[in-house]
């Protein structure tokens, strides 16, 4: 393999003395970012095509100064010498990145480790990206977190399936330059669902419970920094909170979902919206879902989302209880992303003039509020109570 890259660096030479030029049909990377946390590093290499690739791991070679790394090779993209100079990371997991052209149709990326326990790899669309997710206890003097992370707690712990519920991360849909559905008088999905979430994180602190927000203002916030900011604090639960709309305005309604790879046939129109894809990429992201191991999360994920709508359509004043639309399996890339039990709340459609009316009506946001912490900590006792009955056999 080293002496393939070589004898490719040297043709790439040969042909950039001859004045061959890059070949017209190629895509391009267009960016690079990276998330450092406690116990992983995220990074996103964003192309402006679809790209199919998988991770190989080298080991070190201490005789040619070379660390451990994985390298990616992205076929038919460019490169060429636009991020030549690498990214630093010295966060005590990941040394940095390095990007070149390493055929004339083929760029690579290498990360160099410091430490490495295991990685995952994700690819999502719209606008396309691949996503390496490298996991491992840091070194000692690394820089884990950026401006506006939440601490990481509980390092190395049992997975979040298995463990307790102390702390809950809410995500409230949409924001900043994407305002989500806009329904009846110009009522924007972002609002609400901040509204929403602020008054959960309230019900849920008073409980007793850690909160966690990915986002607390008006800003526009990528999924890859939701979902990191989500793992960053080693959350044991992750409930996204949005707002509905249909064609029909007659529709209403509360319906609750979780992920699984075998979604309902009629989430897929809802989830396209929600991802931000064409409703033909859904099963291209089905297809996604199926390669990931979500047999210990899954179980749990159906059992919140049960909990929480049954507390939303039961729990609320009968004048104002919503149409029980229920529990529903669906493909959202905020749910998949995430490596907790992990739900999607739609709480209401915003084209219904009923419902946009309550959406409105901050007495009534706290009551729902209120209803989604009671089922969250009818989940928390009932898994509490089964972890006791676990250890005691």
């Amino acid at each position: 393999m080293r002496r393939r890259t070589a004898i490719g660096l040297l043709l790439l030479a040969a042909l950039a003395l001859l004045g061959v030029k890059r070949p017209p049909d190629l895509g391009n990377v267009t960016e690079v970012r990276h998330w450092s946390y406690e116990n992983y590093t995220r990074v996103v290499i964003e192309v402006d095509r679809p790209v199919t690739t998988e991770v190989t791991r080298l080991s070190a070679n201490a005789r040619a100064g070379r660390p451990e790394r994985l390298y990616l090779d992205l076929p038919e993209i460019w490169v060429g010498k636009s991020f030549s100079d690498g990214f630093p990371i010295g966060d005590g997991l990941l040394q940095g990145i390095r990007l070149g052209q390493n055929t004339l149709r083929t760029s690579r990326v290498v990360i160099d480790l410091e430490r490495y326990d295991s990685h995952r790899l994700l690819f999502l669309s719209h606008p396309d990206r691949v996503v390496i997710d490298v996991y491992g206890a840091r070194k000692r003097g690394g820089r884990p977190g950026q401006a506006g992370d939440g601490p990481a707690t509980r390092g190395g712990s049992l997975p979040a399936g298995l463990r307790p519920v102390q702390t809950v991360v809410i995500d409230p849909g949409h924001g900043g330059k994407d305002p989500g559905a806009i329904g009846v008088g110009n009522l924007r999905e972002k609002d609400v669902t901040l509204r929403v979430a602020r008054n959960l994180g309230k019900r849920l602190a008073a409980r007793g419970l850690r909160v966690v927000y990915t986002r607390t203002d008006d800003r526009t916030l990528s999924l890859e920094a939701r979902t990191a900011a989500a793992e960053s604090v080693d959350g044991d639960v992750f409930i996204s909170v949005h707002a509905n709309a249909a064609p029909r305005r007659s529709v209403h309604g509360v319906e609750t979902y979780y992920l699984d790879h075998n979604h309902d046939r009629h989430a897929a129109n809802l989830a396209a919206r929600e991802n931000g894809i064409p409703r033909g990429q859904v099963n291209v992201l089905q297809h996604t879902l199926a390669k990931l191991h979500m047999e210990e999360i899954s179980p749990h994920s159906r059992r919140l989302a049960h909990a929480v709508q049954k507390q939303i359509v039961s729990g609320l004043p009968k004048g104002k209880r919503p149409q029980d639309l229920g529990v529903k399996k669906g493909p959202f890339y905020v749910l998949f992303l995430s490596n907790m039990p992990a739900i999607l709340v739609e709480v209401g459609f915003l084209t219904n003039r009923t419902e946009a009316k309550r959406l409105r009506d901050g007495r009534y946001l706290d009551s729902l509020a209120g209803q989604i912490a009671s089922g969250v900590q009818h989940y928390a006792s009932e898994k509490t109570a089964s972890l006791a009955q676990r250890s005691a056999r």
